[in-house]
């Protein structure tokens, strides 16, 4: 079934109403599957249901894609069946010649436009829906395209026997041709449905001339325009016993539950984000060279700012490594605003859980900020001239990868909130320019106004600060050392420097627990989000 009419009739709005994207609370009527009152989430998992839009991950192959989506969707232990399902997609969808080619995006060159939209129709088809429900297939695509994607479409409800329908716009004649049954709309009105040659026949009965070289469905939305809700008696007076017609057995009993356990889950995605970091060059290659190079250019900047006593520059080289460190990883944004788009597609048909989303993401970005961290590390501390002892480098080490850890965690917490990358820049670069303010290096704990004191225990620069102080200038070693000589005689050990800054050994280890805790915090605020992102779609 074809759903047509002019623009802003509310054909997609239909088709969400019926693959139950739209909330039921909201709409007036009722929705009926099989003479039944829809269960939204029971119809999403045994149906599929494909947007206009191309929601795929540019670096995918065509097989991969297809692949994880169908590891996702099918039973858990079926990876065989779901390799066989793949093959027989892959040959069904006419995409053998471009199964290694990676999907493509703006950015980097991929598959033609008719290839991405059958990719895109495999991915719903991989658990073998009964119910296909399709947003303008062949808009954007030339005429060869679009005859390939109908004729697909067209071989899977003769053959295979499932319902397809999908919204059209100006389609060809021969495309025209397939299509069983129309529904036509204006302006949230059905004016018709049935056959194209019933419509035909009501509109000469109506006293319409179809113009030569016009296609009947062209000409009714044109005459749909024009009539407006009038048009509805004149076309079709009994549409309520052609909307019921052959309503039974479209729908296949399916276990509604997950197709597979988390743990599998957490498994298959965090394959596909480690391919997507790793395919990234830009990403990968940009940070890897940043880390070195921030590394060796701030150890010549600093050179043995540790071992002469400046104490000042030392603490600048902290604050500025902080700096470095939680403004570096908002390039993580539009990765993370591209996931979500894809997630929410996904989780609202039931293919995995939000948390899995979440879990999976955050221990795939676990080594890859190990490897970030170490690369800044090696060469500045010692260039710093910072304390010379294994375990003082090695907990250096370990503050900075939690530190990016905590502020990839804060990105995607941010990314699930924000409409946009443009609003995400902005508020993420607000926040962290605060926490910096209210960190105590510029203004001291005691000199904050009380109604501002919760912003410094917030402050994402406090922990790691108070760790790189305490862990140069405490222990047996730090404390001993003289940070200023006044006249040859030692005016400040760094004990009492700890003491003045009100820090004490114990916190070396309780703000990592605290920094950790924030890790947890937000990536556990992310899930809450996207959650509420997701009911809300749902309904």
């Amino acid at each position: 079934m074809a759903i047509a009419g002019p623009s802003g009739a509310g054909k997609t709005t239909l088709l969400e109403i019926l693959a139950g994207m739209i909330p039921l609370s909201s709409l007036s009527g009722n929705v009926l599957v099989n003479n039944q009152p829809m269960d939204p989430s029971h119809f999403r998992r045994v149906s599929g249901y494909v947007t206009q839009d191309e929601i795929l991950f540019p670096l995918l192959t065509v097989e991969e894609t297809l692949m994880y989506s169908a590891r996702l969707r099918l039973r858990e232990g079926h990876d065989k069946a779901a390799a066989a399902r793949v093959r027989e997609l892959l040959k069904e969808l006419g995409l053998e010649h471009v199964a290694n080619v990676r999907v493509g995006g703006e950015s980097n060159r991929g598959i033609s436009g008719g290839e991405k939209r059958r990719v895109s129709i495999g991915v719903d088809l991989v658990h073998d829906p009964a119910v296909l429900l399709i947003d303008e297939p062949t808009s954007g695509l030339d005429s060869a395209s679009a005859l390939h994607v109908a004729l697909l479409l067209k071989s899977m409800a003769t053959k295979q026997g499932k319902t397809i329908v999908l919204t059209i716009h100006q389609p060809g004649s021969r495309i025209l041709e397939l299509f069983d049954q129309v529904l036509l709309l204006s302006n949230g009105t059905v004016l018709y449905q049935g056959s194209l040659n019933l419509l035909e026949e009501r509109l000469r009965i109506a006293g319409h001339s179809i113009p030569r070289h016009v296609n009947i469905l062209e000409f009714s939305i044109e005459v749909a325009e024009a009539l407006g809700i009038d048009a509805e008696e004149e076309i079709n007076p009994d549409i309520e016993q052609g909307f019921h017609e052959d309503s039974t057995n479209y729908v296949k009993e399916s276990n509604i539950s997950y197709a597979n356990t988390q743990f599998k889950e957490v498994l298959i995605l965090g394959q596909i984000f480690s391919s997507n970091i790793f395919r990234t060059k830009q990403l990968f290659v940009a940070r890897t060279v940043q880390s070195i190079l921030a590394g060796i250019v701030l150890g010549t900047i600093f050179l043995n700012a540790a071992n002469n006593s400046k104490l000042q520059t030392q603490i600048g080289f902290f604050a500025f490594t902080l700096t470095f460190l939680l403004s570096s990883t908002t390039e993580g944004l539009p990765i993370y605003l591209q996931e979500r788009r894809i997630l929410m597609r996904e989780t609202s048909r039931g293919a995995y859980r939000i948390s899995s989303y979440v879990i999976s993401s955050t221990l795939v970005f676990l080594p890859f900020l190990l490897i970030v961290a170490l690369l800044y590390t090696v060469p500045v501390y010692w260039l710093v001239g910072l304390r010379r002892e294994v375990n003082a480098f090695l907990y250096f080490s370990i503050v900075v990868w939690i530190v990016l850890l905590m502020s990839n965690s804060f990105v995607a917490c941010f990314s699930a909130l924000v409409p946009n990358f443009i609003m995400g820049t902005s508020l993420i670069a607000g926040l962290i320019g605060a926490f910096f303010l209210f960190s105590g290096y510029f203004i001291s704990k005691q000199d904050i106004p009380k109604c501002w004191i919760f912003m410094h225990y917030l402050s994402l620069f406090k922990y790691p600060f108070e760790c790189f102080m305490i862990n140069e200038h405490g222990g047996g070693n730090g404390q001993k050392r003289c940070l200023k000589v006044v006249e040859g005689q030692c005016y400040l050990y760094g004990k009492e420097l700890l003491m003045q800054q009100g820090l004490k050994e114990s916190q070396k280890w309780s703000n990592i627990i605290v920094m950790l805790s924030f890790i947890i915090g937000y990536r556990f605020l992310s899930i809450l989000i996207l959650s509420f992102r997701s009911y809300k779609t749902k309904g």
